[in-house]
């Protein structure tokens, strides 16, 4: 544990249990911070809990495999690192823009064909 001088003058204490709970491993889900032993990013738990609505109750029933305080150090680790997750957030976000850009969707592309030959 280690003490933080905030520049508002509060003191923070930082907690290695946090970084020990997440982890950044190259080539394990695109480098990106994630639950260590698991392949579920922090990116997935605030998408969930922030965007999705779910409880942290509700993201570990719907993933079993992790913990309730393993939600919880997630969501600790992205109210630290915010812009790198609002970040990441923005990749992907553009990278299903370009997707969709790039390729008609089979549904797309049969009202296409429908209103061709009507």
């Amino acid at each position: 544990m280690r003490n933080v001088e905030d520049p508002a003058g509060y003191t923070l204490i930082m907690d290695s249990f946090t970084s020990e709970r997440i982890v950044k491993t190259p080539g394990v889900c695109g480098g990106r911070a994630r639950l260590a032993g698991h392949r579920v990013r922090v990116l997935d738990i605030v998408t969930w809990h922030e965007h999705q609505g779910l409880t942290p109750d509700e993201i570990v029933s719907q993933v079993p495999s992790i913990t309730l305080a393993e939600v919880h150090v997630a969501l600790a680790w992205y109210f630290e690192h915010v812009e790198e997750i609002r970040a990441e957030m923005r990749e992907e976000r553009a990278l299903v823009d370009e997707a969709h850009r790039n390729h008609v969707s089979q549904v797309d592309a049969k009202r296409e064909d429908h209103r061709e030959a009507s």
